[in-house]
């Protein structure tokens, strides 16, 4: 089954979705403990002497595919969209990260150049680790280093499903799907209807399924032709959820 997982984090954050991606895995639900949780309050300590706090406004970059890499960037508040811009300036989304996971990857020590680029969508604080002081931190603390490869292997496998889904899901699949996360995850009960309480407008939500806005815009039309979903104030409300997961299920 297709899935936007809402990834749950160990180690206190579990009500608290930690990620939001496409994948067919429904096993990549869960994610590995943050890596300060992992550590004792000596160790956290350490870390946060080697590293810095920022705060990066709605909007602006974390980091820019191309620029150069030095370091990894812990999310403490907030959330980072990560994503993919082709030469052609279309874009696709790897990620939608929140607070416990690190962005940043996948050369977490530098030397090299950013494969893509991440974006506050909200005001966002990060502990920044420069490639140098990660490198003597993971020496020193085994916690830590076990925890960078956790995180790197997850991410992995959830870039790889991301691929898997893209090759062999067809856009509208995706979409339908997407709609269905969505609603489980962000869904705010009105009446008989359920407005997905989040700020996905149709250039997110064609950025995350590989589309264009054009066609979602279109393909939401669509649906809202045939009493599915209807639009807003710039929200998708699920009119007839059983229509959806009807959809869903005639997918698979």
């Amino acid at each position: 089954m297709l899935t936007i997982a809402p990834s749950m984090a160990a180690g206190g954050h579990d009500s608290i979705a930690s990620g939001l991606f496409l994948s067919e895995n429904a096993s990549l639900v869960g994610c590995p403990s943050t890596l300060l949780d992992m550590l004792t309050p000596q160790e956290q300590a350490q870390v946060r002497m080697r590293g810095r706090t920022r705060l990066i406004e709605a909007g602006d970059d974390v980091f820019v595919q191309g620029d150069r890499h030095d370091g990894i960037y812990l999310i403490e508040r907030g959330q980072v969209r990560v994503f993919y811009t082709a030469p052609s300036g279309r874009q696709i989304t790897l990620a939608y990260w929140n607070a416990g996971n690190f962005v940043g990857g996948p050369q977490v020590f530098g030397n090299s150049v950013h494969s893509w680029s991440g974006v506050a969508t909200m005001d966002t604080t990060v502990l920044m680790l420069p490639g140098l002081a990660l490198r003597a931190l993971v020496t020193d603390i085994p916690a830590l280093a076990v925890g960078i490869i956790e995180g790197l292997a997850f991410k992995g496998e959830c870039y790889s499903a991301l691929a898997q889904m893209l090759g062999t899901r067809s856009v509208a699949e995706r979409l339908i799907h997407l709609l269905v996360r969505l609603s489980e995850i962000y869904g705010v009960a009105e009446d008989a209807s359920i407005r997905i309480a989040a700020d996905f407008n149709h250039a997110d939500l064609a950025n995350v399924v590989g589309a264009t806005r054009q066609w979602v815009t279109a393909m939401l039309s669509r649906l809202q032709d045939q009493g599915v979903v209807r639009m807003h104030k710039g929200q998708v409300v699920i009119v007839d959820r059983r229509k959806l997961l009807a959809l869903e299920r005639s997918s698979r």
